[in-house]
């Protein structure tokens, strides 16, 4: 006998989603797979069961910017019911497990619950609010204070006070290269690599185990 698939236990989504991602195909895709394809026109809704993807543009000679890094319980695709583009690309970062929605469904499930159209006006809001938010740290913040703020924004609070030993060091809670991080900033790698090495020397920044570690509070400036 099978052993029941993780990814389709929705108990933990909330009520409303779990009861339209039950009504969408289910399909697997491997790490690497293109989604959406910024551009193109669809209306179809994805929403992540397992593993995470990543919504981002391509420019020229192949750089990239992240929007935003999704997992479970998390929907994308919501920009484009309104039958205009694609506003940006999606891959797998990993194997993934999705409920694909076609329009045709969602627009009869808020017909049924007309509760769901309040949370999918709220989730595009808050996507809103996040661009504006990136757009006013591309334009105020130097690369620099950028990297601050993925940074921080990525490692936990530690606790009040400090060790004998100094601060409470914060892992990362994502594994990331400095490309990676490059795309998110909207710099190059180069500029990452640079500022990531003088954090190091500084003692501000550590690799374990494959995972960064802030060691202290980073610098305001640099």
């Amino acid at each position: 006998m099978p052993l029941p698939d993780p990814a389709l236990d929705l108990q933990d989504f909330p009520e409303l989603l779990r009861e339209l991602a039950s009504r969408g195909e289910v399909r697997r895709y491997r790490k690497g797979t293109l989604l959406i394809q910024e551009g193109d026109h669809g209306d179809t809704l994805f929403i992540i069961l397992s593993g995470r993807l990543r919504a981002y543009s391509a420019g020229e000679r192949e750089r990239e910017i992240t929007y935003g890094v999704y997992g479970r319980g998390e929907y994308l695709g919501e920009m484009s019911l309104d039958g205009g583009p694609r506003s940006a690309s999606v891959i797998t970062m990993e194997a993934c497990t999705c409920a694909m929605v076609t329009r045709r469904t969602l627009e009869a499930f808020i017909a049924e619950r007309p509760a769901f159209a309040f949370e999918l006006l709220a989730k595009v809001i808050r996507r809103a609010r996040t661009a504006t938010h990136s757009t006013r740290q591309l334009a105020l913040n130097d690369v620099y204070g950028r990297l601050k703020l993925l940074l921080e924004s990525l490692a936990p609070e530690a606790p009040a006070g400090s060790t004998a030993e100094g601060p409470v060091p914060r892992p990362l809670a994502e594994r990331l290269t400095h490309l990676e991080m490059a795309n998110r900033l909207g710099c190059s790698r180069e500029m990452v690599s640079r500022l990531m090495k003088d954090l190091e020397h500084g003692g501000f920044v550590r690799a374990e185990g494959g995972r960064l570690v802030l060691m202290k509070s980073l610098p305001a400036r640099w």
